[in-house]
């Protein structure tokens, strides 16, 4: 029956692949793809490997509170902080900070895919990564380098073969933000661990220092935030 299960799996991401390659990255086809590992092999996975890092399971274990940022507030402190940047990259962008979709945290794997979902773009900010396809893989291959998250593990499969196949002008940022994401997952403390709330006035450079972030310096990946 698992084995089964797995191949229905496996098909049904073939399907939101197929719809990722023509949206170019929809939001909708990415909930879908990460939606359909939640009680796959590979999530099981990716949660022991969060809960054996240094704080994951007692963050796992109690649930810590969901992301809920007061931008206005956040938009007041000095200038180098991160919560200063943070606010500043989502309004600039004209994000909704609430874009994410919706989910229980009643299992561990739901918690541990709601809180990679929402703090997604403060690692953006962390790693210096920018908002183009390309920083977005090198953002997707530091989560996917650390605990293995199964959907960004497939994004940036994704994001690589259609550079190869039929974006070859791409391919040089594509590989240029993945393999420095893979870097800073091998090299830097562990991101999904961090209570990015508890520490919003904190210097963003002091948290790169303590962290090891060391932000790309190729253009074409990198972003001032």
């Amino acid at each position: 029956m698992g084995k089964a299960r797995e191949l229905l799996r496996s098909v049904r991401n073939l399907g939101i692949l197929r719809d990722l390659a023509k949206t170019g990255g929809g939001l909708d086809s990415v909930a879908d793809l990460v939606d359909n590992f939640i009680d796959s092999e590979a999530m099981t996975v990716c949660v022991e490997r969060f809960r054996a890092l240094p704080g994951g399971a007692e963050l796992i274990e109690q649930r810590y509170p969901p992301f809920q940022p007061d931008l206005q507030a956040l938009s007041e402190l000095p200038d180098d902080t991160l919560g200063h940047a943070y606010a500043g990259m989502i309004r600039r962008m004209n994000y909704d900070p609430e874009f994410f979709r919706p989910r229980d945290t009643s299992s561990e794997a739901l918690w541990l895919t709601q809180r990679i979902a929402t703090t997604h773009d403060i690692h953006h900010v962390i790693a210096g990564f920018n908002t183009e396809p390309a920083g977005e893989s090198g953002v997707l291959a530091i989560t996917a380098t650390q605990i293995g998250f199964p959907a960004y593990v497939l994004l940036n499969l994704l994001a690589s073969f259609k550079s190869v196949r039929f974006q070859p002008a791409e391919l040089e940022a594509i590989s240029c933000g993945i393999a420095h994401g893979n870097r800073i997952g091998l090299e830097a403390a562990p991101l999904v661990v961090q209570k990015w709330e508890e520490g919003w006035d904190k210097p963003l450079n002091e948290w790169r220092q303590e962290l090891g972030v060391r932000i790309p310096e190729s253009k074409i990946i990198s972003a001032s935030y």
